[in-house]
């Protein structure tokens, strides 16, 4: 078991998440910690983490999640790769892997961040590995896991229409999470917001969910300029980024994005790291910061407007405040935790449009969205709850079908008493 180091530090935690920082640091069983938007779940994790003597390895469901949180995936932690071949395959293949079985000995805690996006297989799989790998027939090979996410937001890509949800799962069940359930929102005090956002994260199209959704729409000429914009398609976003840059009548600078390392983690940097390969952009070109900044000048999601652009700094005016903004190296990690590659450019991309999975983990104080023809359930919930306040958001459109949750998610979140 980790040793704590000292108390928690000196931050003003709510009822909920003093509850859960005692089962994090004071427990042994598995964990699930989860919550709404703004409720802290990122925040209490990282100040877990830096309350324990051992080193806790941290993995996230996707590539773009581990470049943020600077991890692995799951999948290449317990040497999954794509899953190619079937399960048999895949299982044959870890258990040849060395390097793998050194690295689940050495392993006595694992953080898995955004859990929500794991399909019940990918689980199952990764979980027989571990307890062959570990030779014991206790749950993860005796491995304390602490599973981090919202199963109300965005779902796991599955095969068929069912969603392949990991809690659905035999693992799952053999692994007795305590749900531990972060209730108090720290993003916004805005109590009629919150009550709307609710009913959203269900799908209930109530009364007072029509009523807030349709005081918002706007129309495009009644935008404020330079509001961000959330669309639920990237062609979508593409093109309305490039119009208005196109706008601005001054001339482009291009920085392209250093890479170095591993070709193939290169190519998935490419993919999924939050800046592309090259980046365009002007004077006054609104900007959207795509990192927690150390010094907490800013967050992920933090809005500006550019001021000036040199070669090794850009100034960007955010609420008031001028930054300025240096590069910043984005890793992705090996099986074994060490650096495989790096893309190294200025954190921000052009913030004039966003698509709504772009969007998750960001925190937006306007936004301008679109909740038409959505497809997948959570998809508005996660779109709406980028705002700190219900006075942040106005509307392009929206239809009834796009307000709507998994049933057996509403069901996973009514059994409190399911361990």
């Amino acid at each position: 078991m980790p040793e704590i180091k000292e108390a928690v530090k000196k931050v003003q935690l709510t009822p909920s998440q003093t509850e859960a920082f005692r089962d994090l640091t004071e427990g042994r069983e598995n964990l699930f910690l989860t919550g709404g938007p703004g409720t802290g779940k990122s925040f209490l994790i990282r100040e877990f983490l830096d309350q324990c003597s051992e080193k806790v390895p941290v993995v996230a469901s996707t590539g773009a999640a581990a470049i943020l949180i600077a991890g692995r995936t799951f999948h290449s932690f317990f040497g999954l790769g794509i899953m190619q071949g079937g399960v048999e395959a895949v299982v044959k293949k870890a258990l040849k892997n060395k390097r793998l079985r050194k690295r689940l000995k050495q392993t006595a805690t694992l953080v898995i961040d955004e859990i929500s996006m794991l399909s019940g297989e990918t689980l199952d799989v990764a979980e027989h590995i571990a307890r062959a790998m570990k030779k014991s027939p206790l749950p993860w090979g005796g491995i304390r896991i602490i599973a981090v996410g919202d199963f109300a937001q965005l779902p796991p890509i599955t095969r068929g229409r069912e969603k392949e949800w990991c809690f659905l799962s035999k693992t799952w069940e053999r692994s007795c999470f305590k749900k531990v359930i972060l209730r108090e929102v720290k993003r916004t005090a805005d109590t009629a917001f919150l009550e709307v956002l609710e009913d959203i994260r269900w799908g209930k199209n109530s009364e007072r969910v029509r009523m807030f959704l349709n005081e918002r729409l706007t129309r495009a000429d009644e935008v404020e300029t330079n509001v961000p914009h959330v669309f639920p398609r990237r062609a979508q976003t593409d093109a309305f980024n490039r119009a208005r840059l196109n706008e601005i009548d001054s001339p482009s600078r291009f920085y392209k994005t250093e890479y170095g390392g591993t070709d193939i983690y290169i190519e998935r940097l490419k993919r999924d790291a939050p800046v592309p390969e090259v980046l365009e952009l002007k004077k006054n070109a609104l900007v959207m910061l795509r990192m927690n900044d150390p010094r907490q000048r800013y967050i992920n999601g933090t809005v500006g407007t550019l001021e000036e652009l040199e070669d090794d700094i850009l100034l960007v005016r955010a609420g008031g405040r001028l930054l300025e903004i240096e590069t910043f190296t984005f890793t992705l990690l090996d099986d074994d935790g060490q650096e495989a590659a790096f893309a190294m450019n200025f954190p921000v991309t052009l913030a004039y449009a966003s698509t709504i999975h772009k969007v998750q983990g960001t925190t937006l104080e306007r936004c301008h969205i679109s909740l038409r023809g959505l497809w997948e359930p959570g998809q508005a919930y996660v779109a709406l709850s980028r705002a700190r306040s219900g006075d942040g958001i106005t509307l392009m459109d929206w239809d009834a079908s796009s307000i709507c949750a998994d049933l057996a998610v509403k069901e996973f979140y009514e059994n409190e008493t399911q361990t």
